[in-house]
């Protein structure tokens, strides 16, 4: 099978038939592919100088050996549209139509995906505690700075300080400009929350 682009449609070689002892016979109106036992296999029709071959009247069973390979490009593609389907089941689709758009193409996989390499491997848990460590609130905070991030903020904010109380598990986020910022508001964070909960850290 041929394929030529922005043709819309595949090409048979010949040759290629001949290659695998079939035999090709040209009639004026149509086309016969036999075996070597004179078993008609594929019959095509003439029509604006062309034979063309329809595939719609033939068998599903017998579609699977006359599929072309997809591009590995569009192979990927459609493997990221159906996530998390594997090949197989990408093929099965292909051949009974069962996806609207879905050419019918062989998929293959040429090599391991990263996000289905992830999906599928177990994340170790860490141990749980044998008992709470700390029995009240802001007795330990955890302080965590990254950035600068690659886009920043509407207010041209980059990095992002998060505070979590050890105890309670209660989260603080805020948005800095610069890394310089974090000292200052640690202290005023500091401050403000023995004022409210009116407890030492």
């Amino acid at each position: 099978v041929y394929f030529v682009k922005g043709l819309g449609h595949n090409l048979f070689s010949v040759g290629q038939f001949c290659d695998s002892d079939l035999e090709v016979a040209f009639r004026q109106h149509i086309c016969f592919i036999r075996n070597l036992e004179g078993v008609d296999l594929l019959t095509e029709s003439r029509g604006n100088n062309l034979y063309t071959l329809s595939l719609g009247d033939m068998m599903a069973s017998s579609l699977n050996c006359l599929l072309s390979k997809a591009s590995k490009t569009k192979s990927w593609l459609w493997h990221r549209c159906l996530s998390p389907l594997n090949f197989g089941a990408i093929n099965h689709l292909a051949r009974q139509c069962l996806v609207r758009g879905l050419p019918k193409l062989k998929f293959e996989k040429d090599h391991l995906c990263f996000a289905c390499a992830i999906r599928k491997s177990k994340k170790k848990f860490h141990k749980p505690k044998s008992k709470d460590t700390n029995q009240e609130k802001l007795y330990l905070l955890h302080m965590d700075l990254c950035g600068p991030m690659r886009v920043e903020s509407v207010n041209g904010k980059k990095y992002i300080l998060i505070i979590v109380d050890d105890y309670s598990r209660f989260t603080w986020v805020k948005c800095l400009r610069s890394n310089d910022e974090a000292s200052d508001f640690i202290i005023k964070f500091l401050k403000m929350i023995q004022v409210r909960l009116k407890m030492p850290v």
